[in-house]
C-alpha cells in the first residue's frame, strides 16, 4: 500500500485498516514461529504497511 493509496481514507477507515494490518502481522509471526514461511519479506512489509497508516492517521488530524 503505498502513500498516494491512503488519501481516500478517512480517520475511522484507517483505524480498521491498522488494526486489521496488526492482526495479520501478529499470525505471520506466530506461523513464522513454527515453521518457517516462504516468504518472511511479508512480515517487514506489513511493519512497513502499518507505519504508513498511522503516519496518515496522524496527519490527517
Amino acid at each position: 500500500m503505498k502513500k498516494n493509496d491512503l488519501s481516500g481514507f478517512t480517520g475511522d477507515q484507517l483505524k480498521q485498516q491498522i488494526s486489521e494490518e496488526k492482526d495479520r502481522l501478529l499470525k505471520l509471526k506466530f506461523a513464522h514461529a513454527i515453521t518457517p514461511i516462504e516468504n518472511p519479506k511479508r512480515i517487514t512489509e506489513t511493519r512497513k504497511t502499518i507505519a504508513r497508516l498511522s503516519t496518515a492517521l496522524s496527519s490527517s488530524k
